[in-house]
């Protein structure tokens, strides 16, 4: 229980350290996007508008996810982060799709950035703080396995390169003379901010609807199962994933002479064994007698790896 306190106490210090940094970025980024008039820089400025937002969101859904299981929600609060997590995804594609507006509009209309020396040192101001944000994530994320944090992740790591992308654009504008700089950078920041988006949204919809394990995590979980001895066959396993939980169930076949106590004995040197490989998985197991089978399909095939 110490270890799952200390998991959401850490994405916790994720989520403030996001607010922090975007709160700090929102100001100079809305000064430079003031004196440039840079399209790419006002892109950014939105973008961390909405980066803002997204970071509130992101601690609301950490905080509510590190609430402990109660009287209605007996497999915890973790899709709280997923929810989050889709919350961001949708700002995000939103953000994209207001740059490109405004983006194709200053590219037919020939509108020119001012003084790019505020946009470049406002955008190297955020590059800076956002690769501390980002290293702190990195190190919070090794720990927690976090969705929400994930997604934020994965757009401060977009916020990275669109502030690279601004400073170029307003060197080639104003330096270059190369004056659709600015709307075609935009462009571009725009697609890449929708396709972080669709990223972004897969593993939140697939923890939402209860996606199965990815096969590899899969095949390692019955590896260990195959080790115990006594355990003649497995059925019916299912895998899914909420918040930084998983949570696993299936039947196996065991000896049919077996007692309670001695069936009782071999899952719970199973669970012991899987726990030493999965520590926070949840796991759920239905004894059989060898050969017994309910179930139907898929559900009902042996999946124990069996040596001649």
């Amino acid at each position: 229980m110490s270890g799952s306190h200390d998991s959401h106490a850490l994405s916790r210090s994720a989520a403030f350290a996001s607010i922090a940094t975007a709160s700090l970025l929102l100001g100079m980024k809305g000064w430079a996007a003031w004196t440039t008039g840079s399209t790419a820089m006002l892109g950014s400025l939105a973008d961390t508008g909405l980066d803002l937002v997204a970071s509130i969101a992101t601690l609301l859904g950490v905080w509510v996810a590190g609430q402990a299981p109660d009287e209605n929600h007996r497999f915890g609060h973790g899709k709280a982060e997923a929810i989050s997590a889709m919350f961001q995804v949708v700002l995000i594609a939103l953000s994209a799709a207001a740059l490109a507006v405004h983006a194709v509009q200053q590219l037919f209309t020939g509108e020119r950035t001012t003084d790019a020396g505020d946009g470049i040192l406002a955008s190297g101001v955020a590059i800076a703080a956002t690769l501390a944000l980002l290293a702190w994530q990195r190190h919070v994320l090794a720990r927690t396995r976090s969705i929400a944090i994930a997604t934020d992740h994965m757009h401060y790591q977009a916020d990275l390169m669109l502030n690279g992308a601004v400073i170029v654009a307003l060197l080639l504008d104003q330096y270059a003379g190369f004056t659709r700089a600015d709307p075609l950078f935009g462009i571009g920041i725009a697609l890449w901010l929708a396709y972080g988006a669709w990223e972004a949204g897969q593993e939140a919809i697939e923890q939402l609807m209860d996606h199965e394990w990815h096969d590899d995590k899969k095949q390692r979980f019955i590896e260990v199962l195959a080790r115990h001895p006594e355990l003649r066959g497995v059925h019916d396993l299912r895998t899914r994933t909420s918040g930084n939980r998983d949570f696993v169930q299936f039947h196996v076949w065991v000896d049919g002479s077996m007692s309670v106590t001695e069936a009782h004995r071999v899952m719970d040197e199973i669970e012991d064994k899987l726990h030493a490989e999965f520590p926070d998985v949840e796991i759920l197991i239905h004894p059989d007698p060898e050969g017994h089978v309910d179930e139907r399909g898929v559900a009902a095939e042996d999946i124990l790896p069996h040596t001649a």
